[in-house]
């Protein structure tokens, strides 16, 4: 048995559609139809990067497949980016239409994970991006945390924009204009989450999770060559299918925004209603320039104190 969907100009086979993915009745078609659905929101925030793609063949509750080359059975018209790596190169799948996301469907791939920069220039990222992972910690706390940095952010005159993981966090993302290549990203927002630490004690950039305690760790380890980060609007492989959720700035001060609020079935009706709130997030990309010699003084001042 099989099912096709139109995905704009192709019509994309589905393969068992009726093969659960989720105990909650979720299936391969639901996915399917979901990618072919949110692709007018999802495109413009990962067309053109590198993906790696979370498969579970098997459903959710099977094993995962971490999956970074694109497979030699995927069909020609989707596009690859060969990319470097230690010892050789990859070629990952760049979603570029709305059919090549309900094909990955197809293939079980319930979660994208885009790079923060686009192949045609792999090395300077056009997004900055901080993770605030939970360790103990309340829900409210670390949206609290996350409202500290969008201050921070705006401070330094960068735009802030807020998005749940779907999991357990938030992310804090920055548009950028594609000058600082990734080692000086990475360099400013650990800076930048130097100064968060030292204004609240209940953060901390502790990688280890025994070390932490319950504070919450804000990693900027998303902002290195060849890592990523899940994709906004990407459904993750959790109960009730979550998605990671863009939002507005003002969300956060709402205890109903829960980093797993939205769901597969949920985040559409949202969309429809409200749109997307990341839908001019490229208006607001700056070069790190002035950011740099605003955040060189709080850093000296931190120094001081």
């Amino acid at each position: 048995m099989s099912l096709e969907i139109r995905a704009g100009r192709r019509t994309v086979r589905i393969s068992r559609p009726d093969k659960p993915l989720f105990p909650c009745g979720i299936a391969k078609a639901d996915l399917a139809a979901y990618h072919a659905a949110v692709a007018p929101a999802m495109l413009p925030h990962i067309t053109g990067r590198p993906l790696n793609l979370e498969r579970y063949p098997d459903g959710v509750e099977g094993p995962r497949i971490f999956q970074q080359r694109a497979g030699e059975h995927f069909p020609s018209w989707i596009r690859r980016a060969t990319v470097r790596k230690e010892g050789g190169t990859v070629a990952h799948v760049v979603a570029a239409d709305a059919a090549t996301l309900v094909y990955l469907a197809d293939q079980a791939v319930i979660t994208l994970h885009a790079w923060p920069s686009r192949a045609d220039r792999l090395e300077r990222p056009d997004r900055l991006i901080f993770d605030l992972d939970p360790s103990d910690g309340t829900v409210a706390a670390v949206r609290a945390a996350a409202r500290e940095i969008g201050a921070l952010l705006r401070d330094l005159g960068l735009e802030p924009f807020a998005m749940t993981t779907g999991s357990r966090g938030y992310h804090v993302a920055v548009p950028l204009q594609r000058r600082a290549d990734f080692d000086a990203v990475r360099a400013f927002a650990r800076d930048v989450a130097r100064i968060a630490v030292a204004r609240n004690p209940r953060l901390t950039l502790e990688q280890r999770k025994a070390a932490r305690g319950e504070r919450i760790l804000v990693d900027v380890m998303r902002n290195t060559y060849a890592h990523t980060a899940v994709a906004p609007y990407s459904v993750r492989a959790r109960p009730g299918a979550p998605v990671a959720t863009p939002l507005r700035w003002d969300e956060l001060s709402k205890a109903s925004t829960r980093p797993d609020r939205w769901t597969l079935r949920a985040v559409l009706r949202r969309l429809e209603r409200d749109g997307d709130p990341w839908a001019e997030i490229g208006s607001s990309a700056r070069a790190l320039g002035a950011p740099q010699r605003r955040l060189a003084e709080l850093l000296g001042e931190l120094r001081l104190s």
